[in-house]
């Protein structure tokens, strides 16, 4: 399947009360949509993550992926998982960490309440509270604080009780950034997958260093 034809940024939704945290929150209405959309036009906005004493943490989105589960056969295994089901068909724009090995990875439930799909932040480019981030997960290497969806939730002190918790609250939400132009954006398979393995539903700013070392799972027709 070849990849999707040149989605442009749209405006990342109405924004809502500032947060204190570097800008407006994108609304929940910004996840109302098509995850594809909404996967790709995340690419270069930033994850804002502020602590209950105040610290602030942020990185710019670099990588994403989009889960549609009326056409994405990839998503009997979402299905399969505990809870899954029913955290996917709520209302859009709440947060979901669904479980891969022993790890929690950072999922936003998309599209209108009663129909399952998502979006997964697989990387991120720190732009705040780095040495915050490097307290909650010490690395050799500075790229590792990030550069993948496991990563990212340690590092940013992403905890249990947010799960569930609305996109544009105080603790954990995206604000928007410069849209980042189709040219420097790649698009390829998703990672790890055998079914749905051909659908071009991965995003990744192009050239950056914290994309995660993901190797797709299939080589899109050009």
């Amino acid at each position: 399947m070849n990849p999707p034809e040149s989605v442009q940024p749209a405006l990342l939704g109405a924004p809502s009360p500032e947060t204190g945290a570097g800008g407006a929150a994108i609304s929940a209405d910004f996840f109302a949509r098509d995850p594809v959309l909404v996967a790709r036009e995340l690419i270069g906005a930033r994850l804002v993550r502020t602590l209950p004493d105040g610290r602030v943490m942020a990185g710019r989105v670099v990588e994403t992926e989009a889960y549609d589960c009326p056409r994405d056969p990839s998503c009997h295994v979402i299905r399969r998982l505990p809870g899954a089901a029913q955290a996917l068909s709520g209302p859009p724009g709440r947060l979901y960490f669904h479980a891969s090995y022993e790890h929690k990875l950072l999922n936003v439930v998309c599209r209108e309440e009663g129909v399952q799909a998502t979006i997964l932040i697989r990387a991120l480019e720190p732009v705040a509270g780095e040495e915050t981030m490097a307290g909650f997960r010490a690395v050799r290497r500075r790229l590792d604080l990030t550069n993948g969806p496991a990563k990212l939730m340690q590092a940013l002190h992403i905890t249990a009780d947010l799960d569930g918790a609305a996109v544009d609250g105080a603790a954990l939400h995206f604000v928007a950034s410069e849209a980042v132009p189709d040219e420097a954006v790649q698009i390829t398979a998703r990672v790890g997958l055998r079914l749905g393995a051909e659908l071009p539903w991965r995003f990744l700013e192009r050239g950056n260093t914290w994309v995660s070392a993901g190797k797709p799972s299939a080589e899109l027709e050009s």
